[in-house]
């Protein structure tokens, strides 16, 4: 027997209420899976922030071993299935490249944030309203940062040095605290330029590059003023030691053009062979006859140099390297002025770079190595690092790189928070006396917010061993206090400080990025109600 409108026997509800239910129940479990996952992915990273952190040791696939405390590092080496924990690790990577600090931070936040939704995703709250809570949660905290925030002098050493030290300060390396900061600042002024329209434009990937030499000692480290590269010259008799050289750079090859597909060459007569290889020599003699004419002291080229065009350049007392990366190339156009050319008939006198004081070839353990030091005005440099193994080279460079981005971040951005967790604890007061000032459901998702705001301070101060219910009591209510915002918590000793007496502040930028990056992920993740596949499952 039917039943009209599709009735269950004895009056039940329709069957589409119960679909309806059932895909509601799904969706709330998925949602509960991404909470899970991404408080998993933030409980690998809790341990590694501040100045107390712990390192951890990875284990690549290729059998390689790295120890690190640097988030982003740790998280890409790590193997997850769960599609929301891959999203959480994209979060540490898209920050470390946005700006090259905060990726422990943006993910404990993410994954409290996540945390913060479960009672209400349990108590059926809808994830829209969730969101908004979320929303307006951020645009709340945004606005406690601009309040807060503090102008800084980008001329003034002694300002930007306590920013670094305080990125430095959670690092492995904070021991060499000192040298490692003057050393960033030093390679991001360095680079720094005036671009179109008044910009200041610091490229640290592309003109500060690190050379790593295992032996010698740390206090060997330093910012070269010029650059290095990993080149010998090619030939014996070349010069090793040049003052004040004028430096032809070319992305040609110095040697007979072969073809680049299947060539067949008649000869007739024997001579023929004998012509052949005239032309060759006769075109490379006049390649090289066309660069003498400038009278450069050192031919750097991109391609190959052959033995005639060594032979040609010797007897003219010219120096020539071969096969340089590109980049290397582009950083000696920048620190001497040279201009890279791209065909040997086109050079002008205007493309040989005179920047430069010194060129020596010098042998560092077992290898040659080519300096251009004494540059006049370089806008790159190589940054020498000596240590003595490779993990701790590694792991300094990590580090180093971390504090050239915060520079470069003051200096685009010459705003200041307080660090120590002093700025989240600020916004977290903040949201909970705007809590009521919301209507209807979504003030408990923005109070929550204001809650996972002070898991900052609260791993803080629970890395350095310190009570941690206690100092957050003692921390929520000195934040009650007029003009108390720049009160945090002292990673090393675990109490109650002024961040402004201690000199730790972190980059306005950063901090910023961070809010933005964990809210907008986790109203992402939230507005997930099924994770469907789109993989066929192997035949059996």
């Amino acid at each position: 027997m039917s039943l009209p409108g599709g009735m269950l026997p004895g009056g039940g509800a329709p069957i589409m209420v119960l679909n309806t239910n059932t895909k509601r129940e799904s969706g709330r479990q998925a949602q509960l899976g991404n909470v899970a996952a991404s408080r998993a992915v933030a409980d690998i990273v809790r341990t590694t922030l501040g100045p107390r952190s712990m390192l951890k040791m990875l284990l690549d696939p290729m059998g390689g071993v790295v120890m690190t405390n640097d988030g982003n590092c740790i998280l890409r080496e790590v193997d997850v299935s769960h599609p929301a924990a891959k999203s959480m690790i994209e979060l540490s990577r898209g920050q470390d490249e946005e700006v090259g600090d905060g990726t422990t931070s943006v993910i404990i936040l993410a994954g409290e944030l996540m945390g913060c939704s479960e009672p209400f995703l349990q108590r059926e709250m809808h994830p829209t309203q969730i969101v908004g809570g979320y929303n307006k949660a951020m645009q709340a905290a945004l606005k406690v940062c601009e309040k807060i925030a503090i102008t800084v002098d980008t001329n003034d050493p002694n300002q930007l040095g306590n920013v670094i030290r305080t990125c430095m300060g959670t690092k492995f390396s904070s021991r060499w605290g000192p040298m490692l900061c003057n050393m960033a600042l030093d390679a991001a002024k360095r680079v720094s330029i005036e671009a179109e329209g008044g910009k200041t434009e610091v490229d640290i990937k592309r003109y500060a590059k690190v050379e790593k030499i295992p032996g010698g000692e740390l206090s060997d480290c330093k910012v070269l003023q010029g650059v290095m590269f990993n080149k010998d010259v090619t030939h014996a008799k070349m010069r090793r030691h040049i003052k004040n050289p004028r430096i032809l750079l070319l992305d040609c090859p110095l040697e007979y053009k072969k073809g680049e597909s299947q060539i067949n060459i008649e000869m007739t007569k024997e001579e023929d062979f004998n012509t052949l290889l005239q032309l060759e020599e006769e075109y490379i003699q006049n390649m090289c006859a066309q660069i003498v004419a400038f009278q450069p002291d050192i031919v750097c080229t991109e391609k190959g140099v052959s033995d005639l065009a060594q032979h040609y350049f010797v007897k003219a007392g010219i120096t020539a390297i071969r096969r340089l990366r590109k980049t290397d190339n582009n950083r000696i156009a920048r620190a001497t002025g040279a201009t890279v050319v791209n065909r040997v008939d086109e050079i002008q006198e205007s493309d040989l770079g005179t920047g430069c004081g010194l060129f020596e070839v010098r042998k560092i353990g077992d290898e040659y190595f080519s300096f251009m030091e004494e540059c006049k005005d370089p806008k790159a440099c190589t940054i020498l690092l000596r240590g003595g193994s490779k993990d701790v080279l590694n792991e300094i460079e990590r580090n180093l790189n971390d504090c050239m981005q915060v520079a470069r971040n003051i200096i685009f951005h010459p705003k200041l928070l307080p660090g120590g967790g002093a700025t989240e604890i600020a916004i977290a007061t903040a949201l909970a006396e705007q809590g009521a000032s919301i209507e209807g459901i979504q003030q408990w998702p923005f109070r929550a917010v204001g809650e996972a705001f002070e898991v900052i301070p609260r791993t803080l101060a629970n890395n350095c061993g310190a009570d941690v219910v206690r100092v957050m009591t003692q921390l929520r209510a000195k934040h009650t206090e007029p003009d108390s915002s720049t009160w945090g918590i002292d990673g090393e000793k675990g109490t109650l400080a002024n961040m402004a007496d201690l000199g730790v502040w972190e980059p306005y930028a950063v901090k910023v990025q961070t809010i933005k990056t964990s809210i907008e992920a986790s109203c992402m993740l939230l507005r997930i109600d099924d994770i469907v596949s789109g993989m066929k499952k192997k035949a059996q």
